[in-house]
Parts: structure tokens; C-alpha cells; sequence
């Protein structure tokens, strides 16, 4: 209720900038899970092993990847309005491209620029978080941003389950397509940074001002840190380990997770299309639990750096329970530990994703530093689901690769608590240059 009032008493353009942001970042996921959905059901076209329907699964990471490091600087420089016009366009194009597709190369080759049109999505959400939102309402917005996410890979299933039973997987594509450039259109014409947009009230531009949000007069870089030197920081080799463990989770649901339930658990198409989506609903609740729950312990006088330390390795924990679903007699309760563990991801991800306007010297940095976090994250699109199909066809068991995950998760508990030191803009304190 308290938060309701202030939201009143200082305006909402920055709920309607986010909600528009998390709109963006549905569809970008709908169409990024939209192919580990159809993957299934398009054998009779394309006759592919677990190993090679891992090698398109990862072939959207690789460039995806690759062009994290670019696309971080490119939304520093260029701004979220332009950032995200273009790379809703591109990606929305290759989605519907995929319906051309004919042949293992053919297939490979429009994943992998797909993967480049989205590269910006991210990067240019935490920029529009840090410059639109004060320190203590960072977390929920981020948190809601990043949903997006998981409401697109939920829809997913039902989406495309049913388009493919009444269209055919190709048409499919190309609907999913339209969907991405209406958005484009939209976010060109709705969006401006707070100074700029014409809506704003003055009481809330002062708000967002003396709260610590990015981009304002006084903003200003800390020791004059080049887009390479922020390599030379602890705290940026600590976020890059810990989301690419992270990730190591979260892909699973992005990719092989359809074929898990169908292949392991004996699902239906139509009982993929209704209780496939259960893990994606509850991790959405788990990301606006972090993210609410972090900001009030901000605002009650908690340290950031407390805060984002906790929240995010006791995410991790929850997760590792991901390793115990493979061993559960019924599908139900599979069902339910994967759920569990994809909701303990998001609620570390809700501050994950808040770290890059924590740290960052100055706004100019903020999504170069979101790029560098994504970047080494996304190392995790590329091997989890090759690691995973080549388990899987050598096992004929998903056992062992699921086991390899909660490990890995187990890794990323430690990395937030032990490795990560202090949340603070970086070359505040000498320590915290290089060693």
C-alpha cells in the first residue's frame, strides 16, 4: 500500500516506461523459445539427433554472445529508444525467416542472426532501469523487465503448441514475426529518456533525480574508467562467473526443457501445451518476490551490498534442487521441484540484473557493464545445450546433465557470497582496483 501511495504522490511514467520494457522483452523471448518448443514436432522435416538439435539451440547463443561485449557499448552510445527500435526489427525479421528454413544449414544459419538482433534486449532494459528508476524501486523494476522473459517462454508453450496444431510450424514463425515489428513501432514512438519525454512532471523527474537514478547532472564518471579498464575490477570477473552459472539453469528452460517433459516424462502435446508452462509461472512470482523484497530491505535501511549478496546466493541454493527433480517417480513431482528451482534463479536474477546501474561509475557505463555480465553469461547458451544433447544421446537419460546444473548452481551461491566483495560504484575504494 506504501508503495502504491508513493507511486501516486510522484508520478507513474515510470511504471508505463518499464511495463512497455517488459512487453519488448516477451516477445523477444517468445520468439527466442519459440524454436525449443517446435523442436519436437518438426522431426518428419529434418531428421535431427539430440546433438545436432543442441547445435541449433546453441547456434542463437553464439552470436547472441559474441555481440554482447558490441551491443553494451552500442546502447551507451546510442540510447535505448534507437538501440531497441533496431534490434526489435532485426530479430522480428530472422524469426519469421525461420518458416524459409529447409535444412539443418539453413536453420543454423538464421538462428545465428537472430541471435545478433536480440543481443541488444537486455543491455538496453537495465539502461532504461537505471536511468527511469531510484536506487530503492531498482530491483522490482528490474525484476519486471526481466519476467518478461519468463511470460515469453510460458507463452510459449501454449502459443505455439496450438499454432502448430492449426498451422503448421512454418506460418508459426512468421506470425510470431509481426508480433516483434508492431512492437518496434510502438516503443519508437512511446519512449524518451526522463529529461526528454514530454509527459513527465517535475515532481517526479526530481524524484528520480535525488533518489540516484542514472543520467542526471552530477552523474559523472569516477576516475576517468575506459570501456577496458572495467576488466581490471573483482567485482565484474565475480558477475560474469556468477550469471554464467546462472544461465547454466535458466537455458535448460529455454531449450531442452519441452523435449524433458515430452521425451522423460511421456507429456502429450496437449498436456505440454497446459502444464508445461507451470515452472515459467511461478518463476515470474519469484522474480517480483526478489525484486519487491529487495527494494523494501533498500528502503528500510539495508545496505545494497547486503541486500543483493543474499537475495542472490540464497537464489542460487533454491536451484540446485533442479538436480533432485531427475530422481522423483512421478511427473508431478518433477514437475514441482523444477518449478521450485526455476523460481529460485529468478529471484537471484532480479538482483542480478540490478547490479550493472550499482556498480557502474557513470550512466555512460552502464550497459557496456550489462554487456560484459551478459556476455560471459550467455557462454552458458552456447555449452549447456550441446552438453546436454550429447548427454543425453550418450546416457539416453537426462540425469547427469541436470545434475551438472545444480552443481553448477551450487558454484554460483558461492560466487555472489564469497567472490563478489562490496555493491558500489566501481573506483570508489582502492581496494577494489585490480590485483
Amino acid at each position: 500500500m506504501a508503495t502504491t501511495s508513493r507511486s501516486t504522490v510522484h508520478g507513474r511514467l515510470r511504471w508505463y516506461m518499464i511495463s512497455y520494457v517488459f512487453a519488448g522483452l516477451v516477445i523477444n523471448y517468445l520468439d527466442r523459445a519459440s524454436l525449443g518448443v517446435a523442436l519436437p514436432f518438426m522431426g518428419e522435416t529434418f531428421h535431427l539427433s539430440k546433438t545436432e538439435e543442441g547445435m541449433i539451440l546453441a547456434a542463437f547463443f553464439w552470436s547472441y554472445d559474441f555481440f554482447q561485449l558490441a551491443a553494451g557499448w552500442f546502447v551507451d552510445r546510442y540510447g535505448p529508444r534507437r538501440t531497441f527500435t533496431f534490434a526489435a526489427v532485426w530479430w522480428s525479421l530472422f524469426t519469421s525467416l525461420t518458416a524459409l528454413a529447409t535444412s539443418f544449414a539453413s536453420l543454423f544459419g538464421v538462428r545465428l542472426l537472430l541471435g545478433v538482433g536480440e543481443s541488444p534486449a537486455a543491455t538496453t532494459s537495465a539502461k532504461v532501469v537505471g536511468r527511469w528508476f531510484p536506487k530503492h524501486e531498482r530491483a522490482l523494476a528490474t525484476g519486471i523487465w526481466d519476467s518478461g522473459s519468463r511470460v515469453g517462454g510460458v507463452i510459449a508453450l501454449p502459443i505455439v503448441t496450438t499454432l502448430i496444431a492449426w498451422l503448421g510450424w512454418r506460418w508459426t514463425f512468421a506470425i510470431i514475426g509481426v508480433a516483434g515489428l508492431l512492437w518496434a513501432f510502438g516503443w519508437w514512438r512511446a519512449y524518451r529518456d526522463p529529461q526528454e519525454h514530454p509527459k513527465i512532471t517535475q515532481e517526479e523527474l526530481d524524484y528520480l533525480r535525488e533518489g540516484g537514478a542514472r543520467g542526471f547532472e552530477g552523474d559523472e564518471e569516477e576516475g576517468g574508467i575506459r570501456w577496458r579498464d572495467l576488466f581490471r575490477y573483482r567485482t565484474i570477473w565475480a558477475m560474469m562467473l556468477g550469471f554464467f552459472c546462472l544461465n547454466m539453469v535458466v537455458y535448460f528452460f529455454l531449450t531442452f526443457f519441452p523435449t524433458y517433459l515430452v521425451e522423460e516424462r511421456h507429456f502429450s502435446l496437449l498436456t505440454l501445451g497446459i502444464f508445461g508452462a507451470l515452472p515459467g509461472l511461478v518463476a515470474i512470482g519469484g522474480e517480483w518476490l526478489g525484486g519487491w523484497l529487495a527494494d523494501r530491505r533498500i528502503s528500510a535501511g539495508d545496505s545494497v551490498t547486503k541486500v543483493r549478496k543474499t537475495f542472490i546466493a540464497g537464489g542460487f541454493l533454491v536451484s540446485t534442487v533442479i538436480g533432485i527433480a531427475v530422481w522423483v517417480p512421478e511427473a508431478w513431482m518433477a514437475l514441482a521441484l523444477l518449478s521450485v528451482a526455476y523460481a529460485g534463479s529468478t529471484f537471484a536474477a532480479a538482483n542480478i540484473w540490478s547490479l550493472p546501474a550499482d556498480v557502474a561509475p557513470a550512466d555512460r557505463h552502464v550497459a557496456s557493464i550489462g554487456g560484459i555480465q551478459n556476455f560471459a553469461s550467455n557462454f552458458a547458451g552456447i555449452i549447456s545445450p550441446i552438453m546436454i544433447g550429447v548427454l543425453v544421446d550418450r546416457t539416453s537419460s537426462f540425469t547427469v546433465p541436470l545434475m551438472v546444473i545444480s552443481a553448477v548452481a551450487l558454484l554460483g551461491a558461492f560466487t555472489y557470497a564469497v567472490i563478489l566483495k562490496r555493491v558500489e560504484p566501481l573506483g570508489l575504494p582502492s581496494s577494489e582496483r585490480a590485483r
